[in-house]
């Protein structure tokens, strides 16, 4: 039994469910998608099979990213401790977990509507490939992005079977979002990821990161105030917007030095963006 609880425990750290900043960060996007789809009322069931299916999928993109990146994370401060890194979990071991997981989030997405269930098959796929993303491109940020954002158009496809063209400002909006909060993580990893040749935008953008992150701070709030205008909502969304908008003059001002602990604080603040949009929204509706 013994046996059993430790291989469980280190299972839990590989799906990194003692971190869960990465599900909040995944799930406000999944929220705002059915507040909108279902004017402020989503039905129950939808809610319950989408959170737990990005809780679920969440955990599963984190196994199949350390298996991608498990000749790297031994040499990344950051990472050496993740349990395939240290030896803890072979990498069979988590194709497994990977697997299973992915089962569980397909076992509740057929619960949903058939055009729900069409599109899991396309985010399961952008889940799995990302991890490998790195190797190829100096944008895996941005595909994390892609893949993150969508939970919007299956929120909206499984409350209203339909994908708006609301959803896919939103989605554009999400993505922009996840460049931007996944561009500051990368900052902590930049000196080591130059070293091992891991690609980034961290690395891409070089000596004009803050600037480029700025632009698509802004460029991302003006697709949130275009969503607001195609949804009809009011003035406690613009509300949540502006406080959104303060978090990100917040978070530039974190990593205006560039300075690793304040970087990562910044990516950690961007929970506290999605909420702010999230309550913007939701009080609308209520109002």
């Amino acid at each position: 039994m013994a046996r059993i609880i430790e291989r469980l425990g280190q299972y839990w750290l590989l799906a990194r469910f003692d971190r869960p900043i990465g599900i909040l960060i995944l799930l406000w996007p999944a929220l705002w998608a059915l507040w909108v789809a279902g004017d402020g009322k989503p039905d129950l069931p939808v809610l319950a099979v989408i959170c737990s299916g990005v809780v679920l999928m969440r955990a599963a993109g984190c196994v199949i990213n350390d298996y991608a990146d498990r000749d790297f994370d031994p040499h990344v401060e950051r990472t050496k401790q993740r349990p395939i890194a240290a030896g803890k979990v072979s990498p069979k071991e988590a194709l497994l977990v990977f697997a299973v997981l992915c089962l569980l989030a397909f076992g509740l997405v057929l619960l949903l509507n058939r055009y729900t269930i069409l599109l899991s098959f396309v985010g399961a796929f952008l889940a799995a490939s990302y991890p490998f993303m790195k190797r190829y491109t100096q944008l895996p940020q941005a595909y994390l992005g892609i893949a993150f954002g969508w939970a919007v158009p299956m929120a909206f496809a499984a409350q209203s079977n339909s994908i708006p063209a609301v959803a896919w400002v939103m989605y554009l909006a999400v993505v922009l979002w996840s460049l931007i909060y996944d561009t500051m993580y990368a900052m902590v990893d930049k000196d080591d990821d130059l070293k091992i040749g891991v690609k980034s935008t961290a690395i891409l953008f070089g000596a004009y990161d803050r600037q480029i992150i700025a632009a698509l701070q802004v460029l991302m709030l003006g697709l949130l105030v275009w969503v607001g205008q195609m949804a009809h909502t009011g003035w406690p969304y613009y509300l949540g917007l502006a406080v959104a908008a303060g978090l990100s003059v917040y978070q530039q001002k974190l990593i205006f030095h560039h300075e690793k602990a304040l970087c990562f604080q910044a990516f950690l603040n961007s929970n506290w963006f999605g909420m702010a949009v999230f309550t913007g929204l939701a009080v609308d509706y209520l109002v």
